[in-house]
């Protein structure tokens, strides 16, 4: 797949303050970035730093004033779309350091709980259970663009059965975690996001690797475009902001070309 990028943000920054963005696609053996513009204003500073895992960038901006900003991409995505149902759980004594972190509870999602639940699917390991609980929050869980704050919790999210597309990642990652497979959110873009916005979506660790799964429902591994990785949403997030700042404007457009 070629996909286009292109995003716009307005925000209003009514004092001195240190932004944490993190837009720009990443480039790896699956998903090559063969053209990128990113423009910000001349009155700020910035500079990149890799991003968790060293999987994209993260841009530090200190900023004074109003900020706009555009950035634009050509992505070429070749990831392939793995049978996950087939592949087996990685024995947890064979995880390494960096991927151990994603079995334990984070800001957003718990690793212990959802007993009843985890109760249905406790004949089948691996990925096969994997997909089975993707499954039930696409059939289970309604997406609601009205549903959640930034303080939803998996929990919330299955006490309500309603969420956006971090909500639905957020339930599927621990009720990964709790079945003793690593799991993380990854922030992506796609041409098949309705309406167009930042997307996020799980990555669970299984036959030593990591593969991407979209409990929402809207879109497929080899449509996405990665920017990061993290436990949870918090350590994604397209900005953050150290200091108040207001929305004047936003948009995400994604196309295939």
């Amino acid at each position: 797949m070629n996909c286009d990028i292109r995003v716009t943000l307005d925000y209003a920054v009514p004092e001195q303050m240190t932004l944490l963005l993190q837009l720009r696609a990443m480039t790896d053996p699956y998903q090559i970035v063969t053209s990128e513009d990113f423009s910000v204003p001349d009155h700020c500073n910035w500079r990149d730093t890799p991003g968790e895992e060293g999987i994209g960038n993260r841009v530090w901006m200190n900023i004074g004033e109003r900020l706009v900003l555009h950035y634009a991409a050509s992505v070429t995505v070749s990831r392939p779309v793995a049978d996950l149902a087939t592949l087996p759980a990685t024995p947890l004594f064979q995880l390494n350091a960096p991927d151990i972190k994603y079995l334990m509870a984070s800001r957003y999602c718990a690793a212990s709980g959802f007993e009843d639940l985890l109760d249905s699917f406790g004949h089948l390991t691996g990925g096969a259970r994997v997909v089975a609980m993707a499954d039930w929050i696409r059939t289970n869980i309604a997406y609601d663009n009205s549903a959640s704050t930034a303080q939803t919790t998996a929990q919330d999210t299955f006490d309500d059965r309603r969420g956006v597309c971090r909500d639905h990642a957020h339930l599927l990652i621990s009720l990964c975690r709790c079945s003793a497979i690593p799991a993380r959110i990854a922030s992506v873009y796609s041409p098949d996001v309705t309406p167009p916005d930042f997307h996020a979506v799980a990555e669970v660790f299984l036959d030593g690797a990591w593969h991407l799964v979209d409990p929402s429902g809207m879109t497929t591994a080899d449509r996405m475009v990665v920017t990061g990785v993290g436990r949870d949403a918090a350590d994604v997030s397209f900005l953050t902001s150290f200091g108040n700042v207001l929305l004047n404007h936003q948009a995400v457009l994604v196309s295939e070309v």
